[in-house]
């Protein structure tokens, strides 16, 4: 008998939610191009603009300030460029801030030249230095143009809630654009730009349970816009061209609806297995290093560490017993090794970091398939005969 499989890999994609699966179906119905001018583009229009609204809902966001993108990296490599212009007029940014737990398609730093990009550090507790943000940017040359601050709502990693509204009062300060990555914020916490006192936010469909191959860049306003990436027929105002992904956009809309309703309840039904698995976890391997545990973290996310066990070999052996965990980011072509979240929390070398993701559909049983999973293979780490 095959052996059943439990995903608790939910950082890295969600499943596909029926309501998107159902929406993009129908959606199928409809041959039309939004950018055309008779029946069936119209009607192909509206379902974009309809979907549109569902998106900008999500973030509190206006829907004439939602960018549909490809995903969160193309929506990254948009927004991350020295090159924007307010209003008629052009607006040269000088240089990137970016903190040192960004995903790898921030740290990548888009289309700033390598010397454009600077990092601030993290605390032990995957936390952002505030401190050190503000001392960055007190040496920035604002004559040069003004500076620009990456920095995500959630980790990917951690899942450690970051201070972006006391960052923003910082970035403020000395007169610089604020580029939040809310990719893993979005269905798991209440977002709103405003709330935020964030430029730009960055979004993906699949990590809330939409399709795979599309994203969003929201803006707070229309004023301040960084030049075109891609640039052709002029769809989505002359800021994105190329024909939109409609089926995909519309099951992105019919996610984006579903995450937010009942957000609440379904965040204290997932803490609550989140605190059991970790509850379970301490209890079987009291050696355990739970990431972030100690600060505000999304209920989903377990990000531990095992001494004496590597990423790569315990990725391997909990796939081995049927359970679907990450080794961090899922976003590094498949490699596995030492997580960039943990070398830049302080963490040496040798320690390996292994992420447990938690999702809507997560039930009891697949915490104690997952605890059960966890015991034999914390105890295997063990010499023969020792105690755990």
């Amino acid at each position: 008998m095959a052996l059943a499989r439990v995903y608790m890999d939910w950082n890295a994609t969600a499943p596909l939610m029926a309501e998107a699966r159902h929406a993009m179906i129908d959606a199928f119905a409809l041959p039309g191009n939004a950018s055309s001018v008779h029946a069936e583009g119209r009607a192909a229009r509206a379902a974009v603009e309809k979907a549109r609204r569902h998106v900008a809902a999500l973030v509190g966001a206006e829907p004439a300030h939602v960018i549909f993108t490809s995903g969160a990296t193309e929506a990254i490599n948009h927004v991350l460029t020295p090159d924007f212009r307010m209003g008629r007029s052009p607006l040269q940014v000088s240089r990137l801030y970016a903190s040192a737990i960004e995903h790898s398609a921030v740290r990548e730093g888009g289309r700033f030249a390598t010397e454009q990009i600077c990092r601030f550090a993290a605390t032990r507790s995957g936390v952002v230095d505030l401190e050190a943000l503000e001392q960055s940017l007190a040496g920035h040359d604002r004559s040069a143009g003004p500076p620009m601050v990456a920095l995500m709502l959630v980790n990917n990693e951690t899942g450690v809630i970051q201070p972006v509204s006391e960052a923003a009062q910082i970035v403020r300060r000395f007169g610089g654009l604020l580029i939040v990555d809310a990719v893993q914020a979005v269905g798991r916490i209440p977002v709103d730009i405003a709330a935020l006192d964030a430029d730009f936010l960055i979004l993906t469909s699949h990590k809330i349970g939409g399709p795979k191959g599309v994203g969003a860049l929201v803006a707070r306003g229309e004023a301040l816009m960084p030049a075109p990436l891609i640039r052709g027929g002029g769809q989505e105002k002359g800021h994105r061209s190329g024909t939109e992904s409609f089926h995909a956009i519309i099951g992105f809309a019919a996610a984006a609806e579903a995450a937010l309703e009942g957000l609440g309840e379904r965040i204290s039904e997932i803490s609550r297995l989140r605190d059991d698995l970790e509850a379970g976890m301490l209890a079987a391997a009291s050696d355990v290093i739970i990431h972030g545990r100690g600060v505000d973290r999304v209920a989903n996310t377990c990000f531990f560490s095992l001494p004496g066990l590597k990423s790569e070999t315990g990725q391997i052996a909990f796939d081995l017993e049927g359970i679907a965990i990450s080794a961090g980011s899922a976003c590094s072509s498949g490699k596995v090794g030492q997580s960039q979240v943990l070398t830049a929390m302080g963490f040496e070398q040798e320690i390996g970091g292994l992420r447990i993701s938690l999702g809507p559909t997560t039930t009891r049983d697949d915490v104690a398939a997952t605890l059960a999973a966890f015991k034999k293979i914390s105890d295997r780490r063990r010499p023969a005969g020792e105690a755990a």
